[in-house]
């Protein structure tokens, strides 16, 4: 696509924006990939294969100009593997997520603070595939959980000796390491050592039952067969063991969004990523969001701002009561996932329905921010 076609799209949303009451400065960007890889090894595996990405992002910023007070509002589009249809056709309600932000940050502004304490959340695809990310999939790459890796975001609590044994989370839980999911990030044909595409169980009933493995951890576990985690982000590096698709699976006779937060008496609905914090060992995490909608007796009751959800890996999963049916299904995910030395950045999806999950600790921000 020209790079005028690129830049008219987001000059023009960023104007729809602009023009809202209340909406002080706009960024847009969107970042694209096309990827051609030629691969062959000595057992006579030989391959080329083309990779198409796309991350469109808009944020929002409102200013009080009395009080000098500001907030900011982000879609909530994931990065997919798509071309241009994806922001012009299929794939995502653009012009619904526009005309909604404007409304949303002015509501933001008004919002009050939360009171910290225990809440029950809904936690929104849009927010929830970051917590995916950080403490199940960083957590279940072998190379990982052996030691091997630790000088780039640490090691992990799920060590080896627990495979078969770790009580993950609740016993709805399943979670599967994917390299086929259609418009996955990180989906290919074949990954960078030759081995073919598949996808396989991470977490099933809520136990730990399977990790990410190239065929270097694999071999050297006694694991047998590579399942596929093998990457390069440039020919100048060597392939690394890399992160799948790790996607938390619906249940397919499953609940809507709607009563998901219908079955809350007091609670709290997030939606969209922030910021996060997790431990060396992907145990202890803390996470924030775009958008935090409080939760009374089963409607939501207007915003919240300044929360934060805390908890440890496993009494987070743990407290999962239910899961959202395919129809809350999203696929999220990031362009810059890092690991290794010399660094290297990977792009990885991870799908998930809407969750309920009870009993889980609410930060005030404001309130951390100032001990």
């Amino acid at each position: 696509m020209p790079a005028e076609e690129k830049s008219a799209l987001l000059a023009d949303w960023s104007a729809r924006l602009l023009g809202a009451e209340g909406v002080a400065h706009v960024d847009a960007s969107l970042l694209t990939v096309h990827e051609n890889k030629f691969y062959a090894d000595t057992a006579g595996t030989v391959t080329t294969q083309q990779r198409v990405r796309l991350h469109p992002q808009l944020t929002a910023v409102a200013v009080d100009g009395t009080t000098g007070e500001f907030d900011s509002m982000r879609t909530i589009a994931p990065p997919a593997g798509r071309g241009w249809e994806y922001l012009t056709g299929t794939g995502w309600d653009w012009d619904k997520e526009l005309d909604e932000i404007p409304g949303l940050l002015a509501e933001k502004m008004r919002a009050p603070s939360v009171e910290a304490g225990r809440y029950d959340l809904v936690v929104d695809p849009s927010n929830l595939w970051l917590t995916i990310h950080e403490s199940i999939g960083h957590a279940t790459e072998l190379d990982r959980a052996l030691g091997y890796e630790a000088a780039y975001a640490g090691t992990s609590f799920a060590t080896f000796d627990q495979l078969g044994k770790l009580a993950y989370g609740s016993s709805i839980m399943n979670v599967t390491g994917d390299r086929t999911a259609e418009h996955g990030l990180a989906t290919v044909g074949f990954d960078d050592e030759g081995v073919e595409a598949q996808s396989w169980d991470l977490v099933k009933d809520g136990t730990l039952v399977g990790y990410q493995l190239d065929r270097r951890i694999a071999k050297l576990t006694g694991l047998g067969r590579s399942n596929g985690c093998a990457f390069a982000d440039s020919p100048a590096h060597v392939p690394v063991q890399r992160m799948a698709n790790v996607s938390l699976q619906p249940d397919l006779g499953g609940l809507s969004t709607e009563d998901l937060i219908g079955g809350v008496e007091r609670g709290i609905y997030v939606v969209g990523d922030r910021s996060w914090s997790i431990d060396m060992q992907r145990y202890n995490f803390q996470f924030t969001g775009q958008r935090f909608f409080r939760i009374e007796n089963g409607r939501l009751a207007g915003q919240l701002r300044d929360v934060a959800y805390q908890a440890t890996t496993t009494d987070f999963w743990g407290s999962m009561e239910q899961v959202g049916g395919p129809q809350t299904y999203v696929l999220g995910g990031a362009f810059n996932c890092g690991k290794a030395q010399p660094g290297q950045v990977a792009a990885v999806s991870h799908g998930c329905p809407s969750a309920l999950f009870r009993g889980v600790n609410i930060l005030n921000t404001t309130q951390e921010a100032g001990r």
